[in-house]
């Protein structure tokens, strides 16, 4: 996988990969957009411990229709740890709303994977107007489908991890057998303790508050959820609590884990390139 470039292509092409940082209240964030500027949005947001790039197989399949925006959430990635501020998912998913009118972007449908789905719940919740439809990959529901790991969490004593314990803890985000890509690896590495601890206790605490499934079934927004049956952090069967969603779309992948964005690409991109089709009549027009 590669990287967005630091900065936006100068040759006039509107689908050229733009890399920028936007300077908020509470810490930089990292930005980056793919395809025609004037092209539906689609907002994509990775899960704890990663950052956008974990969505670069699948972002190319996605932009020949589309304007792709990838955001990396405070402490992830390229993106400063919140001042004055904490994780709390609310937090998160307000500072998504603000980089998006930065940004100049007044609908979009959102994309989340894995606990990247709450923050895209949340900015649903409170931007009713910004979120169009929401699709939702290997997001667990409840804390009851979780699946506890059996290794035991990082140490802070022993941080930054080394390859092989990151490997270990990274391996039950995909299915049995499948490598880590080195990236990925360096991007935790990269991280600070507290800013993935805070991150993991802020999905727990807002999934504690109240489930997904009951929180969507108030919001009115289609809702696709798509699930690898293989998944090993959340038990595959659990996909079939968002029926309590008005008109849900729940797609199983076979063979797929818990992160289909890089183990199956194609097959994700087609899932959500359709539903976005199927709701583009319902989204609202640009002014």
């Amino acid at each position: 996988m590669t990287p967005c470039d630091r900065n936006p292509h100068v040759d006039g092409d509107t689908r050229a990969t733009e890399d920028s940082s936007l300077r908020l209240e509470h810490g930089d964030i990292h930005v980056c957009q793919d395809g025609p500027r004037d092209a539906p949005a689609l907002l994509l947001i990775h899960g704890t411990a990663t950052s956008n790039r974990s969505w670069d197989a699948l972002v190319p399949l996605l932009t020949t229709s589309h304007r792709v925006v990838r955001i990396d959430l405070p402490g992830h990635g390229r993106s400063a740890e919140p001042v004055g501020r904490g994780y709390e998912i609310p937090e998160q998913a307000r500072t998504l709303g603000t980089a998006l009118d930065r940004l100049r972007v007044e609908h979009a449908m959102v994309v989340g994977h894995s606990s990247g789905g709450y923050p895209a719940t949340a900015l649903a919740e409170q931007r009713p107007d910004l979120v169009t439809a929401l699709a939702l990959i290997n997001t667990g529901p409840g804390m009851d489908a979780f699946i506890a790991p059996e290794t035991t969490a990082f140490d802070p004593a022993q941080w930054p991890p080394t390859d092989d314990q990151i490997r270990r803890f990274a391996s039950t985000g995909f299915r049995e057998g499948f490598h880590v890509p080195q990236d990925l690896v360096d991007e935790l590495r990269g991280m600070t303790y507290h800013s993935v601890a805070a991150a993991m206790r802020a999905s727990i605490a807002y999934l504690n508050q109240q489930p997904l499934p009951e929180r969507l079934a108030t919001l009115g927004k289609p809702l696709q959820v798509i699930f690898g049956d293989q998944d090993r952090r959340w038990r595959p069967s659990s996909a079939a609590d968002y029926r309590v969603v008005p008109k849900a779309q729940i797609e199983l992948l076979p063979g797929s884990g818990h992160t289909p964005i890089l183990e199956d690409p194609p097959r994700t991109a087609a899932l959500l390139l359709a539903f976005a089709e199927r709701h583009a009549a319902h989204a609202p027009e640009e002014t």
